[in-house]
């Protein structure tokens, strides 16, 4: 009994510190993101810019400023292509098919990101958003490319399709929550549209992260 003792005490002596280590990282300070940042993001070219990817402890947690243009106008060059609401793409070599092989299309293009929730907060302008239903005959994101790697994770993008998809005008002050799984995209932008995201997740985004304008 008084060996089973020393050897349970033994363990708990060498477990500790590395508990210890695992607490201590967990966050004890706010983060503060001002106004004059969100601009100074907002104003350098591209869709969809990060601006932090922080550690709040069980997750990782990132903040983005969008800017989508009118619809029909030529695309910026960014992340996302077809399922950021601009023309379809040529699929890359290392995409594969995912999505439903069935259905009618909506006419949207969407995409939909295996793991990762979004939130948006519309900051600018204003456009109809369409969310739900299922990817019909769509493309995963490549590997190599930015939604995999800094902005979403794995995604599938491609036409929009099923009996639930929603089409909803949305402006300055609404809020749009997008659970993980859940195909969404763009019908329409008039003249332009600006908005926060709000990406929380387990592992997908790296930690860390400042987007260079904000170390210039």
């Amino acid at each position: 009994m008084n060996k089973a003792i020393l050897r349970i005490v033994g363990i708990a002596l060498v477990v500790s510190p590395a508990i210890g280590i695992a607490q201590s990282r967990k966050p004890t300070a706010a983060t503060y993101i001002t106004k004059e940042d969100v601009d100074k993001v907002n104003a350098t070219p591209g869709v969809d810019r990060t601006i932090k990817v922080l550690d709040i402890g069980d997750q990782h947690f990132s903040v983005g400023i969008i800017h989508r243009g009118k619809t029909g106008a030529p695309a910026a060059a960014a992340a996302g292509g077809a399922a950021r609401g601009g023309a379809p793409a040529t699929p890359a070599a290392n995409t594969q098919a995912c999505g439903d092989t069935s259905g009618t299309p909506s006419g949207s293009s969407g995409i939909a990101h295996d793991k990762q929730t979004e939130g948006y907060y519309i900051v600018s302008g204003a456009g109809t958003m369409v969310t739900g239903g299922r990817i019909i005959n769509g493309r995963t994101s490549a590997p190599d490319s930015e939604v995999t790697t800094t902005l979403n994770g794995p995604s599938c993008s491609g036409q929009m399709g099923g009996s639930d998809v929603v089409k909803r005008d949305v402006k300055v002050g609404d809020i749009v929550i997008i659970p993980a799984g859940v195909p969404h995209g763009w019908a329409n932008i008039p003249d332009h549209v600006d908005y926060l995201s709000f990406r929380p997740s387990a592992d997908i985004l790296t930690v860390g992260y400042e987007h260079p304008a904000l170390k210039k």
